[in-house]
């Protein structure tokens, strides 16, 4: 199987675009047409991960932590990353990351959290912005169904739980072509008046150059008219964290212990214990203190994540418990999740997870 094949398809669930500005996601050493025989799936992407991709004969290596977050100018091997870097290409093994864009997606990293604790009714906490595009035509009718089939085929019309969303409204255009043109309809050299359809449709836009594809390949007219804007509409299934809702509410101590068991969190550090009964759930995989105040708005009961500061624990102002587990406590499901979504796709692909646990932090009790 090529590289790409794998690459492709996870990008087309959790889009490149849908990582953070600071991220370093995607193909980080390998060349997308190279023959993969089998991969390695990790959290991170140390040493050891790599010694155990040779012995296993893994030649792909897929990870949720980029091992390149900025730009190396050497390559050394005086620290860890160089060193990872150097042996994967010596030994000809692909490194490829998938992080805040598989944050940010509804089905990603906090989706597993979510499902590990029982949570329903799900929905993303924080949704992202600017990810959003109209499309703006106009078309004969009798060619409009075909034009509406074929831009709901190449990604367009989706909002939410549904797809083939369009709005249509009726109109007439005018147009005169020059000596130059052939037109579909009327004649050259004369005014024309067509009646049409105003066609919109929001589409996001890592999807817009197959958009446009399908737009000029079954638009009838010479010249098409369109335009696109760009949209502040909020992505309602892509951003950062999630907020559901247990099945019953629990006294907050039991859940406590109930998420330290289902996340096998070594410890959990939270703030007061407010007396208030635990029935609303927000998540963060990672580092999360940036969403403390939409957990709060949420109205959630208790906000799970990591690597809050000492100072951000004063934050919460008895509106939340903050529950902090772990940085890998929160993620060491994603490497499961990933298999999952690998396997479902490329059933016979040879694929595993690693036996190595990447966590840098021990625990003294």
């Amino acid at each position: 199987m090529k590289l790409a094949e794998i690459t492709n398809y996870l990008e087309s669930i959790a889009p490149l675009n849908y990582q953070e500005d600071y991220d370093n996601s995607g193909l980080i050493v390998g060349d997308p047409n190279m023959e993969i025989h089998a991969a390695l799936v990790a959290l991170d992407c140390v040493e050891k991960i790599v010694d155990e991709a040779i012995s296993t004969g893994c030649n792909l290596i897929i990870t949720h932590h980029p091992i390149v977050f900025k730009g190396i100018k050497k390559l050394n091997g005086k620290n860890y990353v160089e060193r990872v870097v150097v042996k994967a290409i010596k030994n000809n093994i692909a490194l490829y990351a998938i992080h805040t864009n598989l944050d940010s997606i509804h089905t990603g990293v906090n989706a597993k959290i979510c499902e590990r604790l029982g949570l329903t009714g799900t929905k993303v906490l924080s949704p992202k912005a600017g990810l959003l595009k109209k499309l703006v035509t106009y078309c004969p009718h009798a060619q409009a169904e075909q034009l509406r089939s074929a831009l709901f085929y190449a990604g367009a019309g989706n909002i939410g739980n549904y797809s083939e969303c369009s709005f249509n409204a009726d109109g007439f255009g005018t147009f005169k072509g020059n000596e130059d043109s052939d037109p579909f309809v009327g004649e050259k050299g004369f005014r024309h008046r067509e009646n049409e359809v105003r066609i919109e449709m929001v589409y996001p836009t890592q999807a817009e150059r197959k958009i446009l594809v399908a737009l000029f390949e079954n638009h009838p007219y010479e010249e098409v008219a369109y335009d696109i804007y760009k949209l502040e509409n909020k992505h309602q299934l892509v951003g950062s964290g999630m907020v559901g809702w247990l099945e019953y509410d629990m006294d907050a101590y039991d859940f406590l212990h109930l998420l330290k068991d289902r996340m096998q969190a070594k410890v959990v550090r939270h703030t007061e214990v407010i007396g208030k009964r635990i029935k609303k759930v927000a998540v963060c995989g990672g580092s999360g203190s940036f969403l403390l105040k939409d957990a709060i708005a949420a109205g959630a009961d208790v906000f799970i994540t990591a690597d809050f500061k000492y100072h951000e624990f004063f934050d919460a102002e008895e509106k939340l418990i903050i529950a902090d587990i772990g940085h890998f406590e929160t993620e060491q499901f994603t490497s499961n999740l990933l298999l999952e979504i690998i396997q479902k796709k490329f059933t016979n692909f040879a694929i595993r997870l690693t036996e190595q646990n990447t966590n840098p932090i021990n625990y003294l009790f």
